[in-house]
């Protein structure tokens, strides 16, 4: 991963294209308040298309010409396919998720289209769940933007804790864990069954701390500007269904 400034032009398409979609579904919606219009669903399907073809074509274009690759070599074929240069900008997962997620509760009615293109944009470039997450329900934290806020000195001290939390469960837990992980796994056929299953464990427990660390110090940090991130990682390993393991912790 990495970022460049030419990178933030993904981040205003992204943005434009979503506050657009969400204008044209609420123009549409006093048209046809049964939302049955071809216009309404091809709008939905026109937006959240073009935000999913950026993250397809940086995250796994090279992945899926590499598969073509590979294919091609087992067949004996001679087939010269490109290397695409793309490396992944920071965040792009997170702010598109975060845009198409607006996108959708505007076609389902759960909020109104946001008319500020300005307060808009800053729901999703909101910097403190920006580049790691967790990913903001639009009708939690665009009405918090519409606020005026005021030095708290409460939410500083609560935020700086949270802060702290995190930064405990990502550089105490998760980097230690991974210094016997690592090590484990890159030379697997010297240990046995029991080391073995300590690693899988430690891992287990890296990569949570690792995305509940993440989650947590930015929830913090948005505490101390004085916004309340909602709380979207939650026991994911105690999850029965594929459906709420999304809903406890989301691994994007």
């Amino acid at each position: 991963m990495c970022w460049s400034a030419r990178y933030a032009l993904l981040l205003l398409a992204s943005t434009f294209i979503t506050y657009a979609g969400g204008l044209i579904l609420e123009k549409i919606k006093k048209v046809d308040p049964l939302r049955k219009s071809f216009y309404y669903r091809i709008t939905l399907i026109f937006a959240v298309g073009l935000n999913l073809f950026i993250i397809f074509y940086f995250k796994y274009s090279n992945f899926i010409l590499g598969l073509m690759r590979a294919v091609a070599f087992r067949l004996h074929i001679d087939l010269h396919i490109p290397v695409i240069d793309v490396i992944l900008p920071v965040g792009i997962s997170f702010y598109i998720f975060q845009a198409l997620g607006y996108l959708i509760d505007v076609y389902r009615r759960d909020i109104y289209a946001e008319k500020n293109f300005l307060q808009y944009a800053l729901f999703v470039s909101f910097f403190p769940q920006l580049v790691a997450g967790p990913i903001e329900r639009s009708k939690n934290l665009l009405k918090q933007l519409a606020d005026t806020k005021k030095f708290n000195y409460e939410n500083v001290r609560q935020g700086l804790l949270i802060m702290l939390w995190g930064y405990f469960l990502k550089m105490v837990i998760a980097d230690r864990s991974a210094v016997l992980v690592n090590a484990v796994y890159a030379k697997y056929l010297e240990y046995k069954g029991f080391q073995l299953i300590t690693a899988n464990i430690l891992f287990a427990i890296q990569i949570y701390c690792d995305f509940m660390g993440y989650s947590t110090i930015a929830k913090g940090a948005a505490k101390v500007l004085g916004f309340d991130l909602m709380e979207n990682f939650h026991e994911p390993y105690f999850a029965c269904s594929l459906k709420t393991f999304g809903e406890d912790g989301i691994f994007l």
